[in-house]
């Protein structure tokens, strides 16, 4: 049986959905847009599940206002040390925002995208937020412009949007019946007054429908974020996938809600539980097919700074950009030529990828994590990481199925790998559960044993190798030792 590498560009339709090859936001399941449409997501970090290893993206919040109000949403200010939507530790002024943005591109010129997200509504702060995009369309060209909203009031925007350099827009559409709506938002400001329940949801979600349509038939791409509350919308995301896909909506981002208690939401003061990586995945699954899915998603800060999964907004804070000089024309050629590299090294991965597949026995399906720094590579030690990257193989392909923060890395650098390296790996453990191998640069002998111990193969020998290739590797490895025959997990160590 043939064995897929990932980007295959056999249509999803003619190869049995996503149960048949690479699901997520990749060139394969890319493949039936328009060139044009392939071409404006080639280098965005958000949209394409391979450029988001080469690209980096910022936010700048310049959009405190909100005209909603969510049940998983509080937004924060100052919140250095948390990573989710509407927290910030500066709201800019328009100026400000421009500055920063020339600052960040001249420092970080593998910088593409940038984005206005919050931490409240941008388009319920209209005047900052398209007074930035005038700016920025005038003064940063290479800068490609995205916003993200809620959707209340996109109707009224389309034109204005349509005036600047904004070719994508995302939009959180979270249910299509009232009724769940009225269970996720307590309220919103409509003409001048707060309405609450069925009555507000329905509105919201007549609006969103309304700009949705209206976007696409201006030739904008659409990208549709959908948070999992389980219990509440889960199996509903089903039917608002396949809507937004008719509307031609062209990526589908279902995210978990996040809800601990801490952060201080509704949700999270009132025991809503988070969905389980499994969940999260069959949700997704389900909402395939042939509609694109994004499952590399961080869900960012409204500031949030650099490569997807790290952050470096601590270093572009308003003190040290006012001591910054910025070239910005010679900014400009020296991202060029950077951009430049990093495409060639991006479509050299795609070609590899596309190459004829391997030939090999039927097996079951193994989740492996990796660790990695960017670029495609499994380049990170087990220690550093942040994140793992999950990605399913299978006699059927290997596909991406999402990512599993940490809430800190095991190892914290110095003598010793923290004061509390125990309680560390168990946590860790917890999130890499239902992997079956790990891949990674270096590990410890201490985790290496911890990780074997709880089922999961740690493995080395992969290092800088890019990481489709080194799963298919690995994965060839197990099934010429027999390893995949049953659904029952093996112990390696035995092998």
């Amino acid at each position: 049986m043939k064995l897929p590498l990932l980007n295959q560009t056999t249509p999803a339709s003619e190869a049995g959905g996503c149960a048949s090859k690479s699901c997520g936001s990749n060139e394969a399941s890319l493949q039936n847009l328009p060139d044009s449409i392939r071409a404006k997501v080639a280098d965005h970090p958000c949209f394409s599940e391979q450029a988001h290893h080469f690209f980096a993206r910022m936010h700048v919040a310049v959009a405190p206002a909100c005209n909603i109000q969510c049940n998983y949403c509080n937004r924060k200010y100052d919140c250095s040390n948390e990573s989710r939507p509407g927290v910030v530790s500066e709201v800019l002024t328009p100026q400000q925002a421009v500055k920063k943005v020339k600052a960040v591109a001249a420092a970080i010129p593998q910088m593409s995208v940038l984005g206005i997200a919050g931490p409240g509504d941008p388009l319920a702060n209209p005047q900052k937020t398209f007074e930035t995009f005038r700016r920025l369309s005038a003064e940063t060209p290479d800068i490609k412009l995205c916003v993200s909203t809620n959707g209340l009031t996109l109707p009224e925007c389309v034109d204005e949007l349509c005036q600047h350099n904004i070719d994508h827009v995302t939009v959180t559409i979270n249910c299509v019946d009232p009724e769940i709506g009225a269970k996720i938002y307590p309220w919103i400001f409509w003409n001048h007054k707060r309405i609450r329940g069925v009555e507000a949801a329905r509105i919201l979600i007549e609006q969103q429908q309304k700009g949705l349509q209206m976007l696409i038939d201006r030739g904008i791409l659409v990208k549709v974020n959908s948070v999992l509350i389980p219990g509440i919308n889960d199996q509903h995301l089903i039917e608002v996938s396949r809507i937004v896909k008719e509307k031609g909506a062209f990526l589908h981002n279902v995210m978990p809600i996040i809800s601990e208690p801490e952060h201080g939401t509704y949700f999270g003061l009132t025991g809503q539980a988070e969905p389980t990586a499994a969940e999260l995945q069959a949700v997704q699954d389900a909402c395939a097919g042939d509609m694109n899915m994004m499952r590399h998603c961080r869900q960012c800060r409204a500031d949030a700074v650099g490569l997807l999964g790290e952050d470096r907004g601590a270093e572009f804070t308003l003190d040290k950009i006012d001591a910054m000089e910025v070239d910005y024309e010679a900014a400009m050629v020296k991202r060029a030529e950077v951009h430049e590299q990093l495409l060639g090294q991006l479509y050299a991965q795609r070609e590899s990828a596309a190459q004829p597949a391997t030939t090999l026995q039927q097996g079951r399906a193994v989740l492996m994590a990796v660790a990695t720094k960017g670029g495609g590579l499994i380049n990170q030690h087990f220690g550093h990481a942040t994140e793992f990257l999950v990605y399913e193989a299978s006699d059927n392909g290997v596909r991406f199925i999402g990512h599993r923060q940490v809430e800190k890395p095991y190892c914290e650098g110095g003598s010793s790998c923290g004061e509390d390296a125990e309680t560390l790996l168990g946590k860790l453990l917890q999130r890499l559960q239902g992997c079956e191998v790990l891949l990674c640069s270096k590990v410890g002998y201490e985790p290496w044993s911890a990780l074997e111990q709880a089922g999961i193969q740690p493995n080395g020998e992969h290092a800088l190798e890019p990481i489709e290739d080194a799963i298919l590797a690995v994965y060839q490895e197990m099934l010429e030792k027999g390893l995949l025959q049953t659904p029952d997990r093996v112990d390696l160590k035995s092998a």
